[in-house]
């Protein structure tokens, strides 16, 4: 059985992920939470089983999620270190904590697979980098990989990068959503209908996203390709240079970094 103890956003696009893409079935998935609400929702929405107990939770898991906030994932393991299954992987998605300061909150040989996922997941575009300890078996960690890229791409990392990891992909869907917002806002000033304009900005970013990682060629490569002499995009370009986009980007990105790397 695999359990989540959370069931919140990250966590319930996670079982979506696992649902839609038939990887568990719904009545091999226990939730817990002490949202009671929340646990209605993710019954409703993918008919997992759920439970209010997380020691019902741990000891029933061959696979454990903890999907919690970093505020409360050690008073979560606290609870639950001596129920957990011996046998049993935890997977912490908990932002900013490494897997030895989870290990040795359990107070025992733990395995420990860190990842950072991110909320694309839902619709099966998510981006997760993956980390293990040492006492993971190659089974075990293929099992995990195999779970994550049934819903988007899944990679090992070292866990060195996981700050970079959450600055470029656990957190950067928030800074899409901006920018998407921010195009479909001017359009509208164009005279664009609200819902139409979503449509065109979110549809170019996703067809940009696509052709990066198809084509394999260079970001700016990419852009040269769209920029004809005296046309319309390089003045807009030229706008964006003006205004430091890529400046407030590497900006925004690098706070994230040094946040991720405080919460450890």
């Amino acid at each position: 059985m695999i359990g989540f103890i959370g069931s919140g956003n990250m966590g319930s696009a996670i079982i979506g992920g696992i649902v839609s893409n038939n990887i568990f079935a719904p009545g091999d998935i226990l939730v817990s939470d002490i949202n009671k609400a929340g646990l209605k929702a993710v019954n409703e929405k993918y008919g997992v089983l759920t439970t209010e107990d997380n020691k019902e939770t741990a000891a029933k898991a061959d696979i454990l999620f903890l999907a919690v906030k970093p505020n409360i994932v050690y008073k979560v393991i606290d609870e639950i270190k001596d129920t957990v299954n011996k046998n049993a992987v935890i997977v912490s998605i908990v932002a900013g904590q490494s897997i030895s300061k989870l290990a040795a909150a359990f107070e025992r040989g733990i395995k420990i697979i860190r990842v950072m996922p991110n909320t694309p997941a839902l619709v099966g575009e998510g981006m997760a980098a993956i980390s293990v300890s040492e006492n993971v078996s190659e089974a075990e960690k293929e099992n995990i990989l195999r779970i994550f890229n049934s819903f988007g791409k899944a990679e090992l990392v070292p866990e060195y990068l996981m700050d970079a990891v959450t600055a470029v992909s656990g957190s950067s869907p928030a800074y899409v959503f901006m920018f998407i917002e921010a195009m479909a806002d001017a359009a509208v000033m164009g005279g664009m209908p609200r819902n139409q304009a979503y449509t065109f900005a979110a549809q170019a970013v996703l067809g940009s996203a696509k052709m990066v990682l198809e084509t394999g060629k260079h970001p700016g490569e990419l852009k040269d390709m769209v920029c004809s002499p005296a046309g319309t995009t390089i003045e807009a370009v030229g706008v964006l240079e003006e205004t430091g986009l890529r400046s407030s980007v590497i900006k925004a990105v690098t706070a994230c970094i040094e946040k991720s790397k405080k919460m450890g």
